[in-house]
């Protein structure tokens, strides 16, 4: 691991400018949401677990939730010398880790976790710029603060740079 790298973990979110790198291992059905600032190079990285912090009574880790956890990247990105305007986005994960034979909504919680990113930077104006989500299996990312790679990185599927 590189020396300027900073760990995000399960239900986290960090911040950096360059030349930091963000990195945040084994996404399953989790989305990792990757922020970044071209202008600033203010980089941001969330890691969350679920959707919707609303379906859940017991939220008290806003990090662990795709709407909370975007919400307060931002705020942080700000803090760091961002501007909102100028933040675009590349996200990760949602895979659909084990097989199931039900069309059941909370099986499916890597598309939802999807779906709900997409949606909110969507309301929110920040473009996608590449997304490697879906399937069957898990990715650890880095997102660099230089330049805004995003590096995906699998056991059986290759690498890939967004």
């Amino acid at each position: 691991m590189k020396p300027n790298t900073i760990i995000v973990g399960m239900a986290d979110l960090k911040v950096c400018k360059a030349p930091g790198i963000l990195t945040t291992l084994g996404l399953g059905s989790c989305v990792g949401v990757a922020l970044y600032d071209k202008n600033s190079k203010v980089a941001g990285l969330a890691h969350a677990m679920l959707p919707d912090s609303t379906a859940i009574s017991n939220n008290s880790n806003r990090m662990k939730f795709v709407d909370t956890s975007i919400a307060d990247l931002i705020i942080k990105m700000c803090l760091q010398g961002a501007n909102k305007n100028n933040i675009k986005a590349k996200i990760a994960g949602g895979a659909q880790m084990f097989a199931h034979n039900t069309t059941n909504d909370t099986m499916r919680i890597g598309d939802r976790n999807v779906e709900a990113t997409i949606n909110l930077l969507r309301k929110l104006g920040i473009p996608v710029l590449g997304k490697d989500t879906g399937l069957n299996y898990g990715r650890t990312v880095e997102l660099y603060g230089e330049d805004g790679r995003f590096l995906i990185k699998t056991i059986s599927h290759g690498t890939k740079v967004l």
